[in-house]
C-alpha cells in the first residue's frame, strides 16, 4: 500500500504568499513536528507559500530531512483580486468543479496541478511523504477521493490539520484524518 500524509499549515497571519505563521502557529508547528515524527517520514515537500514552508521546517530540522518546494501544492487563487463572496465560490466550487471567479482558478484547475504532485509522490520511492499545503487545495483533494467530504468538510478544517492518503493493491484510494486539534497543548 502506498500512502501520503497530507498537512494544512498551522496558523497565518494572512492569505497572501508571504504571509508568516502568527505566534500561535509558531507553537503549533514544534506539537506538529513532533506528531509527525512518530511516522517514518522520510520526504518533505511544500507548497512555495512561507506559511507553509515554516509549518514544514520544524519537522525537517527534527528529522534532518530538506524541505522540498513544490509550487503545484500552492493555494487556490480564487481571483487576483478580493471578492466579497469568496465564501460562495469555495462552497460552489464542491458542486460545479468548473466554477471560477474571474481571473481565478476553478476547482478542476487546482486538481489537475494538485494530483500531479500528489501522484509524483505516490508512485515515487519515498516510504512516507508529508505533503504541506493549504486549505482549499487539502479540501479538494479530499473531495476528488469520497465526494461526501465537501464544503462542510473544508469549514471543519483546522490549523494544522492532518489526513492520510493510501492506494489500496487495485488503484482505489481512501483517507482518514490523523490530526485532533486537542494535540495541541
Amino acid at each position: 500500500m502506498s500512502s501520503l500524509i497530507l498537512v494544512r499549515h498551522c496558523q497565518a497571519a494572512g492569505q497572501e504568499p508571504e504571509a508568516p505563521l502568527t505566534a500561535v502557529g509558531q507553537r503549533q508547528v514544534r506539537d506538529l513536528a513532533q506528531f509527525l515524527s512518530a511516522y517514518p517520514v522520510d520526504v518533505i515537500v511544500a507548497s512555495a507559500y512561507l506559511r507553509a514552508q515554516q509549518t514544514a521546517r520544524p519537522l525537517a530540522d527534527r528529522l534532518h530531512l530538506s524541505v522540498e518546494v513544490d509550487p503545484r501544492l500552492n493555494e487556490r487563487t480564487l481571483s487576483p483580486r478580493p471578492i466579497d463572496n469568496w465564501h460562495e465560490v469555495v462552497r460552489d466550487s464542491f458542486d460545479d468543479p468548473d466554477l471560477r471567479a474571474p481571473g481565478g482558478e476553478s476547482a478542476n484547475d487546482v486538481l489537475q496541478r494538485a494530483w500531479s504532485a500528489l501522484n509524483d509522490l505516490l508512485i515515487g520511492s519515498a516510504l512516507q511523504p508529508v505533503v504541506v499545503t493549504h486549505g482549499n487545495l487539502l479540501a479538494l483533494a479530499l473531495h476528488s477521493i469520497d465526494p461526501c467530504f465537501g464544503y462542510l468538510g473544508w469549514e471543519n478544517l483546522s490549523n494544522p490539520d492532518v489526513y492520510r492518503v493510501e492506494i489500496d493493491g487495485v488503484g482505489g484510494m481512501s483517507f482518514r484524518r490523523l490530526w485532533n486539534p486537542s494535540h495541541i497543548r
